[in-house]
């Protein structure tokens, strides 16, 4: 039995560091790409650079729109997190603590809207921002992120605040607090594995999409992606813009699952057993 054991061991071992080198793979592709000139690319992709190459960086941060591209991507996420935090664990709240039919039917509804693909929606949802006149401005991709995220978000704080007990704020109302300051001063400060889970999983979400911006959105409010989509051509390509712009991208990225990393596994964990 020991052996047996011992064996699958390793044999997961092997299978989680087969992996790892799969999904590493192209970080490392896209990193030493970015410090390659286009012809060196070209002639080798995957030998290590011949030298530290970085016109290309160069380029994009002085002679193209990509620094107000990444302005651009960092209002969409920033501004779109900070309304799905104001906003979504309220909703999960009063849903999870109201236990009322309509608070059900809510639920229900807003985690119905998690089964229809964006793609069936997509025109008539462009068509609407056309009508509102908010189309190829930034606040229409924002307003679509926040309500798209809601069926996740509401499920993911209702499975949280459910193992939060009751009791705490029912002490807390016999001293004489409102429900807004039980929530904010009480309640929202325990959420936080759940809400950096939440800032984890939607912000690089929100980082990295290309479809709504390329659609929605004009040329001059273009996002850090549908920047670097620009220098790959039909005919030819620039690929030392692309990975320098790509490498760039990925900074803040890390930056951010870095820090929030820890909370980031804890609310997943705790939002898949708790209920």
């Amino acid at each position: 039995m020991y052996k047996t054991q011992k064996w699958f061991d390793i044999a997961l071992l092997a299978a989680a560091v087969v992996l790892g080198i799969f999904f590493f793979f192209p970080v490392y592709f896209s990193l030493i790409s970015a410090f390659k000139s286009n012809g060196e690319i070209l002639r080798d992709a995957i030998a290590l650079p011949s030298g530290l190459y970085l016109e290309s960086f160069k380029y994009l941060l002085t002679e193209t729109d990509f620094p107000r591209a990444m302005l651009n991507s960092l209002i969409l996420t920033v501004v779109s997190i900070a309304f799905m935090i104001l906003l979504i664990p309220m909703a999960a709240y009063a849903i999870e603590r109201t236990k009322r039919k309509w608070t059900n039917a809510i639920y229900v509804y807003y985690l119905a809207g998690m089964m229809i693909p964006f793609q069936v929606y997509m025109i008539p949802l462009f068509k609407e921002m056309r009508a509102l006149g908010l189309y190829g401005s930034l606040t229409a991709p924002i307003l679509i992120y926040i309500s798209g995220s809601v069926g996740m978000g509401v499920l993911l704080f209702t499975s949280f605040i459910k193992g939060i007990p009751a009791e705490i704020e029912e002490a807390a109302a016999i001293d004489g607090c409102s429900r807004f300051r039980i929530f904010w001063q009480i309640v929202f400060p325990l959420l936080g594995p759940c809400t950096a889970s939440m800032v984890v999983l939607q912000g690089l979400g929100i980082w990295n999409d290309f479809l709504m911006p390329s659609l929605i959105l004009h040329s001059d409010k273009r996002t850090m992606i549908v920047e670097i989509f620009k220098f790959v051509g039909e005919l030819a390509s620039q690929w030392d813009m692309v990975f320098a712009g790509t490498t760039m991208s990925i900074v803040p990225v890390l930056i951010v699952f870095v820090a929030l990393q820890k909370y980031f596994v804890k609310g997943i964990a705790a939002g898949a057993t708790k209920g």
